[in-house]
């Protein structure tokens, strides 16, 4: 089985849980999101791997038309039928790194906790830049890696523990130099820690207490320099709560007529 085959095996299973999702429905993000898209009632969006479709949802007031893609079709289908009463969004089956849309279609494209389970980016980024209109944005949010290496590894080992169809976290820097290659300039940028609750975060995937009393012994007999950079909170011998990095950006293309 590929890395997209696990993608989609792992989120047809888990399809509702990313809707009640506490981390990907955080309004914080979103709002930020709104302010820095500037997003205007002729624009036509594109929301790429939708998953739960909160992108679409909160661009969906501002815009003529979203649409909301995923590489699964049952998570597609059940976003779809949640968001139901949104008559601006379409919803369509497609690869992140294969787009089915013509050249310069979209204002605005946005890929939101959704990049590091793509096996190629590289591939992504061009294709963003291509159905990009000349003067068009890019907006990606993603959970990240550390620089340094062996919190980048913990990091990544951790992810895939939970989730085999997490591909990997990429750093900062990794991306910055991916978007060198690319016609499209960073315009704007942030990173912050995103506290994340241990239950919910592992139980999104995982079907059993052993599996997830495995990903926390990992987390719990890090060294103490590792367990202090993801911010672990242990009491009563468990895990409450843990911090990983995550980047914001938004692109221009710099191909603007």
């Amino acid at each position: 089985m590929d890395e997209k085959d696990i993608v989609k095996q792992i989120f047809s299973k888990n399809k509702a849980s990313y809707i009640t999702s506490s981390t990907h429905a955080n309004k914080q993000d979103l709002q930020e999101m709104i302010n820095w898209l500037e997003p205007a009632s002729e624009m036509n969006v594109l929301d790429i791997a939708t998953g739960g479709g909160h992108v679409a949802k909160h661009l969906s007031p501002y815009v003529a038309k979203v649409t909301a893609t995923d590489l699964t079709e049952a998570m597609l289908t059940n976003t779809a039928s949640h968001l139901q009463a949104y008559n601006n969004i379409t919803f369509t089956v497609a690869d992140a790194e294969d787009l089915p849309f013509e050249n310069d279609t979209f204002d605005i494209v946005t890929c939101r906790i959704a990049a590091h389970h793509f096996p190629n980016p590289k591939a992504f980024l061009a294709e963003v830049a291509r159905v990009l209109t000349p003067a068009g944005k890019f907006l990606l949010i993603d959970n990240v890696a550390p620089n340094e290496p062996t919190l980048d590894h913990f990091y990544n080992t951790f992810e895939k523990m939970r989730d085999p169809s997490h591909v990997r976290a990429r750093s900062i820097a990794e991306w910055k130099n991916m978007f060198e290659h690319q016609p499209m300039r960073m315009i704007k940028q942030t990173s912050r820690k995103k506290t994340l609750p241990f239950q919910e975060w592992a139980k999104r995937t995982l079907a059993t207490k052993a599996e997830v009393q495995h990903v926390e012994n990992y987390l719990m007999n890090a060294m103490k320099y590792i367990r202090n950079y993801f911010q672990i909170d242990i009491k009563k011998g468990h895990i409450q709560s843990f911090a990983i990095d995550e980047w914001m950006v938004l692109c221009k293309q710099e191909n603007e007529q």
